[in-house]
């Protein structure tokens, strides 16, 4: 187990990724008190309630298109359900800087780890950085070699492919990523969702393993009184795919999570507000 610990940064579970993309309290509040604070309650929230942009024209796009935005559309609203579940969270992880993981099993997805934290930057910075600088992000994120955004739809749905970095010793090997995501704002929140997709514009690449992303909703909300931090809350469950157990998956999904804040947190100490 310790060698698999030791290459969990080389694991590239954290696709963004936010792929590759937590929001509470910690320290020393426990889940029940923090749920009560999580920015997705029934009432802040409608799930009837349009998750497009009121600017989008179904008409401008073509039917495939239009299949990308109705699969960000429907991951977003699992992820809000997901959310909104207060009971049937175990604590997986506590680091020393606030991050906080917890997990819970679903009936389509399987263990869904939800990590919780808080950034000292205000949402539209990371917005800018998790979206809409999406195909720099190998440059702060030693877990990617490549993120490139194959097509956009309208502003808010992306298709994207991801390459994990290879590194020596690397025991999981190299990965890719096709992915569908998407972008809703909810008044002062910021809802980044991605789920696994296919694309006639990616196929499966010689040498690679396409693993698959069941779920990932990375959810930016202000810190109450101080619209300079972020409550960060990231739901993630994945398929590596090839000969690795789930067991040793679900050991190294929480020590990813962890290890990407830590590369997020590196980078935004050093980057100027857009």
């Amino acid at each position: 187990m310790q060698k698999f610990r030791s290459h969990c940064e080389s694991s590239h579970i954290c696709k963004i990724m936010w792929s590759h993309q937590s929001v509470l309290v910690f320290q020393t509040q426990n889940w029940h008190s923090m749920a009560r604070t999580c920015p997705i309650t029934n009432n802040s929230v409608s799930m009837s309630s349009s998750l497009s942009s009121p600017l989008f024209n179904s008409s401008w796009f073509s039917n495939t298109e239009l299949s990308y935005v109705n699969q960000g559309e429907a991951a977003l609203r699992e992820a809000l359900g997901i959310l909104q579940q207060q009971n049937g969270w175990q604590t997986e992880t506590y680091q020393g800087k606030g991050e906080l993981v917890l997990s819970t099993v679903l009936p389509r997805l399987g263990k869904v780890f939800r990590m919780e934290t808080v950034l000292d930057v205000p949402v539209d910075q990371l917005y800018y950085e998790l979206f809409e600088k999406l195909e720099q992000m190998p440059e702060w994120n030693p877990t990617l070699s490549r993120v490139k955004i194959l097509q956009r739809i309208g502003k808010d749905t992306l298709l994207t492919h991801e390459i994990t970095a290879q590194h020596p010793g690397n025991l999981i090997g190299q990965r890719d990523f096709v992915s569908v995501r998407h972008c809703w704002k909810k008044e002062t929140t910021v809802y980044l969702v991605g789920t696994a997709t296919h694309s006639e514009f990616m196929p499966m690449q010689k040498g690679q393993v396409r693993a698959e992303s069941g779920l990932s909703c990375i959810v930016l909300q202000p810190l109450e009184g101080d619209q300079r931090h972020t409550r960060f809350t990231w739901l993630l469950c994945m398929d590596l795919k090839g000969w690795i157990p789930k067991s040793i998956i679900n050991r190294l999904v929480p020590q990813s999570q962890a290890d990407f804040i830590r590369y997020l947190r590196q980078h935004l100490s050093t980057t100027a507000h857009p």
